[in-house]
Parts: C-alpha cells; structure tokens; sequence
C-alpha cells in the first residue's frame, strides 16, 4: 500500500459502502449512511493526532488523564457532496472549525472550476481535512488542496468514500504529502469521467437532484 493512501477496510465501512452503492437505496438513507461512514472514517483519520497528559479529578480522586494536544481540526468540504459529512463529523469533534470551497467540472476538460472559498483565518494554526464522496479524475481534490495550501495550511488529510486509479495518481503526483483516506479504490473511469463501478453522482443522490 502507498505510503499516503489508507483503505479503510473496517467492516462497518465495508457494509455501508455497500449499502450506498445500490441503486435503490433512497435519498434519505444514503444521506444517513454518508454520515455514519463520515464518522467511521474520520475516526480513522484522527488516529494520529497528538495527546498531553493533563491532571483531573474525577467524583473520587484526582488523576491524571489526556486530552488533544497541538493544532485544533479544520473540515473543509467540496460543495456540494462534500457537506453530506460535515454535521456527523462535527458531532465527533464539535471544536472543529469549518471552510468551504466551491468547485465544479468543466464537462469538456473535466478541470476543476473554482466559485466560492471561504476559510477560517487561523487555517495554518489547524489540521486540516478536506471531505469529498468520490476522487475521480483528482482534479477537485487537487486544486483544493492547492488553495489550501496557498491560503496557509500545512497539515492537510483527504477523505473520500470511493477512489479511481486517475485520482490517486493525480494526488500523489501532485500532492504525495497529503494522505488520502478512502473505503475502496474502484476499476477505472468512464468516458464521462465517472468513477466504476462506484456508487453514481453523489451529490444528486444525496440532495434528490436527479
């Protein structure tokens, strides 16, 4: 395995992956199965993050106990799919400041177009962790992480459901200091630039759009 991909092959993740995949699973349920495999995965993610050693008392005695050390979190999603993780992910660590950056696919290039970005101010002081459903062709997540770094992050973290070949290359070409977080690196890409097999368009699945 590449030293900047982890697949998370827990086997909750696996199962909800599943789920999501099919076809007929309606909206609602693929929206509450993106948040508890959100969650699943950021657990993942946050394995690294560094502890101190602090004192407390409990109803007892007084001992001693750790807590979060270091940089506080960051999420920033791709609007749109990538906001189907952020209210579970906040659930998990409601310290976490949020941005956002907007990109869309040129349907004839497939580059990534950006319209709206909006992070918060101490973004270098934070660990940052950009969310997206699918890394196809790679170039969304690319050019976010690119922003990001320009607006000042340093400690960047990717995290996506499903991955295709084209997008991991993309990335470690361009990125090999970003690790990527994913729940199955899937075939191929099709003329249209869609992931396969993967689970369709994540964000009309998500809101109802199609």
């Amino acid at each position: 395995m590449e030293e900047n991909l982890v697949v998370v092959t827990h086997p909750l993740v696996q199962h909800k992956l599943t789920l999501m995949r099919r076809k007929d699973t309606a909206t609602g349920h693929f929206r509450q199965l993106l948040r508890e495999i959100g969650l699943l995965m950021l657990y993942e993610a946050t394995r690294d993050l560094p502890l101190e050693d602090c004192d407390i008392e409990t109803p007892l005695v007084r001992t001693k106990g750790s807590m979060l050390a270091g940089k506080k979190l960051c999420f920033v999603p791709i609007l749109r799919a990538g906001l189907g993780f952020v209210d579970a992910m906040l659930e998990l660590v409601p310290s976490a400041r949020v941005g956002h950056i907007g990109l869309y696919r040129d349907p004839t290039t497939f580059e990534a177009v950006e319209y709206y970005l909006k992070l918060p101010e101490d973004i270098s002081k934070r660990r940052v962790v950009i969310v997206d459903p699918m890394l196809a062709t790679g170039h969304s997540a690319s050019a976010a992480v690119h922003r990001l770094k320009e607006s000042g992050a340093e400690a960047i973290k990717f995290i996506c459901l499903v991955a295709a070949p084209p997008g991991l290359e993309l990335m470690r070409a361009e990125h090999p200091d970003v690790t990527i977080y994913t729940a199955a690196v899937d075939e191929r890409l099709n003329e249209h630039a869609y992931i396969i097999p993967g689970l369709g368009d994540a964000g009309d699945r998500l809101f109802g759009t199609k």
